[in-house]
């Protein structure tokens, strides 16, 4: 029989109050509260903060607290990600980010979804996982909800509410996000 956590992670309904996953919870929120308190002059002390919260990842990424997770341990970074001030990652399932992408200040990252139906809204929740691509600049205040999949090279706009798949190489834009043009050099 599978965990809450195995379930959470697969994205098929579970328990978000099973006690594995509450103390996972308070995990990432006491690191993410340590991070938010640092100085400038304690990029060491950010660093080591970074390694212990991320699953991968931790030791090249730039971020400007504050910064707030559910877990931490599901998101892997490529190399030298930068998150400005005041991004949200909801990580219930996975989120793969690639190497070199940027984001915004007051980005949000969800994987979270909750049942439509009441009842089950209730006891149980479920996600799917979010895939960026490398070099991706995201603008300040977009919104990347659960399922997408960014491809690399691409630019979304500030203040988007990214839906659904975007492909690599493109400037897209609006809520819902869409394709304005091809990115060329």
């Amino acid at each position: 029989m599978k965990t809450e956590r195995q379930k959470m992670l697969a994205g098929e309904p579970y328990d978000p109050l099973d006690i594995e996953l509450v103390t996972a919870r308070e995990r990432a929120r006491d690191l993410c509260q340590a991070l938010n308190a640092t100085r400038e002059a304690e990029q060491d002390v950010r660093r080591r903060l970074l390694m212990d919260l991320f699953g991968a990842g931790g030791d090249t990424v730039w971020m400007q607290p504050p910064f707030f997770c559910d877990y931490g341990s599901n998101i892997e970074l490529g190399e030298r990600v930068f998150f400005n001030f005041n991004c949200v990652v909801l990580d219930v399932c996975p989120v793969r980010i690639g190497s070199f992408t940027l984001f915004g200040p007051a980005v949000q990252i969800y994987t979270p979804l909750h049942p439509l139906n009441a009842e089950q809204r209730r006891r149980e929740e479920f996600g799917k996982p979010v895939e960026i691509g490398s070099d991706v600049w995201v603008g300040g205040g977009a919104l990347i909800l659960p399922g997408v999949r960014i491809g690399s090279r691409t630019v979304i706009g500030a203040g988007s509410v990214v839906t659904r798949d975007m492909p690599e190489g493109v400037f897209a834009a609006g809520n819902p996000c869409r394709v304005i043009r091809e990115l060329t050099e």
